[in-house]
């Protein structure tokens, strides 16, 4: 360690060189903390971060607008299925309406207790096959085989048999 100087000894100018020398320095110390700690946030805005700002901005609109288009084609998809069940739903109450006048379905078998009564001028004559095969005791995969028509089309033909 060093030992201390007596200031009786030093010299007045020196003095005041080492105080200013001390002055200068804290004051560049406190400075320096304070330029260290602005916040980033705080400056204004550089013109790469600009940049960077606006492409963010155009891709957002990019992205709204495609968004738009698919809201707009999912909409155009749903109106045009609804309008295809719609007449759908139509044609099937004209369907029913005619097979009420027509006298396919006698009009005290309408009950909602009752099954139809189905004339046997109502039977389709490419179901008639299947069942010609099925009352020989044939299986489904044979009977659809033969008839080149897919099982399930064969089965679904004798689980409506049973209704009839």
């Amino acid at each position: 360690m060093i030992p201390p100087i007596p200031l009786s000894t030093i010299d007045p100018h020196m003095m005041w060189l080492m105080v200013g020398f001390a002055g200068v320095t804290i004051l560049y110390a406190v400075l320096r903390g304070s330029r260290a700690k602005k916040d980033p946030l705080a400056r204004g805005p550089s013109s790469a971060s600009l940049a960077r700002q606006r492409n963010v901005e155009r891709q957002m609109e990019s992205l709204l607008v495609e968004l738009s288009e698919m809201a707009r084609q999912i909409t155009a998809q749903l109106d045009t299925r609804a309008a295809k069940l719609e007449a759908l739903i139509h044609e099937a109450d004209e369907k029913i309406s005619a097979l009420r006048q027509g006298g396919a379905m006698p009009s005290q078998a309408m009950t909602p207790n009752a099954p139809p009564q189905w004339t046997t001028a109502s039977i389709d004559p490419q179901h008639e096959a299947v069942y010609a095969l099925a009352d020989q005791g044939k299986p489904t995969a044979e009977i659809a085989r033969q008839l080149n028509r897919p099982n399930g089309e064969v089965e679904l033909i004798l689980a409506l048999r049973a209704r009839v």
